[in-house]
């Protein structure tokens, strides 16, 4: 049953948005938009050391993609972009193949197991860790991290 997906964490999450706004001068800026219903999530990133320094987001979702954006929110600072890439395969993978939660610092996913039975929540729910993970590597190419030659260097 679809009340089954808002429990009083889910709500609470989506009501107390962490990170809310933007940043001033981001190494990132990317936004993300889910067709069927939408939802709209964009992220500010600053990148230092190969981590995430500094982070904001404006979000325009359901419940869901708050709720998601909110565990993103609170424990994207320190992450690196292959943590970011795992927990966002790993979050599609739960909801997309019920396969299991995120580990790590976005454990908290597993709440939103339940967004599995419903096709067509998925987008929403995905939308700031898509959002972020494609921001954390533009940064770092812009930063020149994200080369894997010397092409152009004299």
């Amino acid at each position: 049953m679809i009340d089954d997906l808002y429990s009083a964490k889910l709500l609470k999450l989506a009501a107390n948005l962490p990170r809310v706004g933007r940043l001033d001068a981001p190494d990132a800026t990317v936004e993300k938009v889910a067709k069927l219903c939408g939802s709209r999530v964009l992220v500010d990133v600053k990148v230092a050391d190969g981590a995430v320094a500094d982070f904001a987001q404006e979000v325009k979702a359901c419940a869901l993609g708050q709720a998601a954006a909110a565990v993103l929110g609170a424990h994207v600072v320190g992450a690196t972009l292959p943590e970011l890439e795992m927990a966002r395969a790993q979050f599609r993978a739960m909801l997309k193949d019920g396969g299991s939660p995120p580990v790590g610092r976005f454990s908290d996913l597993e709440m939103l197991a339940p967004v599995k039975d419903y096709p067509a929540r998925h987008a929403s729910t995905l939308l700031a860790f898509e959002a972020v993970t494609e921001a954390v590597r533009q940064a770092q190419e812009s930063q020149g991290g994200g080369r894997t030659s010397p092409a152009g260097a004299a």
